[in-house]
């Protein structure tokens, strides 16, 4: 979450206990970041971090390629520094992915923030704010479906979360099995599980793994985002093409020409 100040706030579990993670940026290219919890997991923390600001990728090539395309050229001026961001486990990438199917992204979110409410671990914060660190599989496969409706999870994406979780439980799904695979052979594991179609796929490989080379077709708020950006739908394969394996950096610019376009990014964000 955001704090008031402007700082990053997110709570995370790491080795079976609760971290508050706090990121600020004190001038230009730098980032600060706090730790609070047990000293043990601060170094794997760190690496979480990293992971999900995506701090270490590089994005020359991407540059390179939008500099060639008129209307995305100013917008990825505008948003030069962004990086690739990420969520922390595979399994959070899958659930995110789940629960944003064909939902409005106000609705998705609200449902997550029950989830994440009702199952999450609790960490109290001194200014007297709660947050709580996303569910484990596990605890989400212990949890009875009446929990679940009460998120406003439907019944299809309850019996999806499920397998997921009982697929990375039982070993037949992790995220080494998708690093070995090209991103074709990844999202044809991934469709193999009931519940997950090729765009929940593709989420869950750019979101999950940080696959740039995969774009997600068939998106609400990425059709918005053209708009918002000065192209068009039916140009967008020849755009994807002269992205290449950056394509996915397209995703985010998207969105952020739609928050911008309605005013809500704020400064340095």
């Amino acid at each position: 979450m955001l704090a008031p100040e402007g700082a990053y706030r997110r709570a995370l579990q790491v080795d079976g206990s609760p971290m508050l993670v706090r990121v600020t940026s004190e001038k230009p290219g730098a980032l600060a970041v706090t730790l609070e919890g047990a000293r043990r997991g601060h170094p794997l923390a760190l690496e979480t971090v990293r992971r999900m600001l995506g701090t270490e990728t590089t994005l020359r090539e991407f540059d390179r390629a939008a500099a060639r395309i008129p209307w995305l050229r100013p917008l990825a001026r505008r948003m030069r520094g962004v990086k690739p961001p990420r969520y922390p486990t595979l399994w959070e990438a899958c659930v995110n992915a789940i629960v944003f199917q064909q939902v409005s992204i106000h609705a998705a979110s609200a449902i997550l923030q029950r989830y994440v409410v009702a199952l999450g671990w609790p960490f109290e914060l001194r200014d007297g704010a709660t947050l709580h660190a996303f569910p484990e599989a596990e605890v989400t496969l212990r949890a009875n479906d009446d929990t679940l409706r009460a998120a406003g999870l439907s019944a299809n994406k309850i019996a999806a979360l499920r397998r997921v979780g009982e697929a990375l439980a039982s070993g037949t799904l992790d995220e080494r099995m998708l690093e070995e695979r090209s991103s074709v052979e990844a999202t044809a594991l991934l469709t193999s599980i009931k519940g997950i179609g090729p765009w929940t796929a593709t989420v869950i490989l750019l979101r999950g793994l940080g696959r740039l080379d995969v774009f997600p077709m068939n998106d609400s708020g990425v059709a918005g985002g053209i708009a918002f950006a000065g192209g068009s739908l039916p140009e967008i394969e020849s755009v994807l093409d002269a992205l290449g394996s950056q394509r996915g950096m397209l995703y985010y610019h998207l969105l952020l020409a739609r928050l911008e376009a309605r005013g809500e990014l704020g400064p340095g964000t």
